[in-house]
């Protein structure tokens, strides 16, 4: 049984005359007949009864034009769909990215895959730090990483996303909560609430050297594997965290955040596999460049112009 055959049969029980279904299928009306015969013989049941006046189905007819709709619209539709991953814009795409990164950038990112690209679907695996993400790339389990540099592995792709200050969150009771703008000095004596030091975290490294360059080292009185627990414990009452500045897109309560007039900012990228060729992958990559999700990385133009490999 072909495929072309339960087309011609669908146009018969729609038009109810053969001369009309074979106009519609651009095709003379005797090999219509002569198909509409063979499919019956290969099914062993009468699907029309013919007369000189009209053509009407029998019930065996509607039985089988009720699962052949249905079949037809399976087969049309995955054709579209594999139209549609080969030219990437329908797929799953797998993003990881770093807690900090969840609070401003992953709307961002979600707004415009459903508004651009409807049909793709994100898996999202939030609080994952620079290593761990790193992994997922080379492994395969991630199809896009918003980390934060330096990128060890090899064979990374990246662009810049943004460039953010560190901030102080505080309690809202701390000594801090009502100043506008805090110094690093200022918190030489507070209990610091920190990413896990095994970890690898880039904003580790940030807080760390700012402290370092007012002249201390930061006590870590408490130390998390997520932002959103760091939150939590500032919330608590039992330490200040110090932190990318999209945390303030998302409010805590109990939380106060600050800006911290001499500390460093930590930049943030879209990485992604030099290697990876799909249709998807570079669907995105042009909606973010239409966007102006990505800005100049101005590290990568000081490599280009001296004519170095970033």
């Amino acid at each position: 049984m072909e495929l072309r055959h339960l087309r011609y049969f669908l146009a018969v029980a729609e038009t109810r005359h053969f001369g009309k279904a074979a106009e519609r299928l651009h095709m003379a009306q005797p090999p219509l007949s002569q198909a509409i015969r063979r499919l019956e013989t290969e099914l062993g049941v009468e699907l029309f009864t013919r007369t000189t006046r009209q053509v009407a189905l029998t019930g065996a007819g509607e039985v089988f034009r009720t699962d052949v709709e249905r079949i037809v619209k399976a087969v049309d539709e995955a054709v579209a769909r594999a139209g549609r991953f080969a030219s990437g814009v329908e797929g799953v795409l797998r993003v990881g990215l770093t807690g900090s990164a969840s609070y401003r950038q992953l709307p961002v990112l979600a707004r415009l895959l459903k508004r651009e690209l409807p049909h793709v679907m994100m898996e999202v695996h939030t609080e994952m730090l620079t290593p761990a993400q790193e992994s997922g790339l080379i492994e395969r389990r991630l199809d896009i990483g918003l980390l934060r540099p330096p990128i060890r592995q090899e064979g990374m792709a990246h662009r810049l996303i943004a460039e953010e200050p560190l901030v102080a969150a505080v309690p809202e009771e701390h000594w801090l909560a009502e100043a506008r703008t805090v110094r690093v000095e200022q918190l030489r004596h507070e209990d610091f609430i920190m990413y896990g030091a095994t970890l690898g975290s880039v904003v580790n490294d940030a807080v760390v050297r700012s402290c370092l360059t007012s002249g201390f080292y930061p006590h870590a009185a408490y130390e998390v594997t997520e932002t959103s627990a760091a939150l939590a414990l500032v919330a608590a009452g039992l330490g200040i965290a110090v932190l990318p500045d999209s945390i303030r897109s998302a409010p805590r309560e109990g939380v106060v955040c600050k800006p911290i007039e001499d500390a460093l900012s930590v930049p943030l990228v879209l990485a992604w596999r030099a290697d990876d060729d799909s249709p998807l992958l570079r669907r995105l990559l042009d909606v973010l460049e239409r966007n102006d999700v990505f800005l100049a990385d101005a590290s990568q133009e000081i490599h280009e112009s001296a004519g170095e490999s970033p």
